[in-house]
């Protein structure tokens, strides 16, 4: 893949859903994770993050907005449901790129939404689980930054020869 990314949250507050993110994040391939306001530690988030993520890439724990700092121009992509956000199948996604995801029952902070570069939104009818947000938008970035060859015209998986 090209160029690098992250993966944060802001606010988070089940260690099972942030271990769960990290463990994703590190199978994609992500450059560094990152909380924003989170009371969570690394210890906490072993259960889910079978992968040991932390050992594997750098982990970031912002204790404030005020201290986030990212990679000099990494873009900051929010993914949040919002009526001027961007719907995902339809964005370029930077090469440089963190994305933050928000607490589980709730939104990112205005504060880092005007930090955002852009907000993007999954097109759903509701809102999903934060791990699975944040797997979605790292897959989107994946096929449509990644190496893979362009899909088949016909159905099915290879073109027979």
């Amino acid at each position: 893949m090209r160029g690098y990314f992250g993966v944060g949250v802001e606010g988070i507050s089940k260690s099972f859903n942030l271990g769960n993110l990290v463990r994703t994040s590190h199978a994609f391939g992500a450059s560094f994770f990152f909380t924003i306001n989170s009371e969570l530690n690394y210890q906490n988030i072993r259960a889910s993050d079978t992968s040991h993520a932390a050992i594997h890439m750098p982990f970031y724990a912002h204790k404030n907005l005020e201290e986030f700092t990212l990679p000099k121009d990494c873009s900051l992509v929010g993914v949040e449901l919002m009526d001027d956000s961007v719907d995902l199948p339809t964005f370029r996604h930077p090469l440089r790129a963190a994305y933050v995801l928000g607490p589980e029952m709730g939104s990112l902070s205005p504060e880092l939404v005007a930090r955002c570069d852009h907000i993007v939104k999954i097109p759903m009818k509701f809102c999903v689980n934060v791990g699975v947000a944040g797997a979605l938008c790292i897959y989107d970035r994946m096929i449509s930054l990644g190496s893979h060859a362009e899909r088949p015209v016909r159905q099915g998986a290879r073109v027979k020869k």
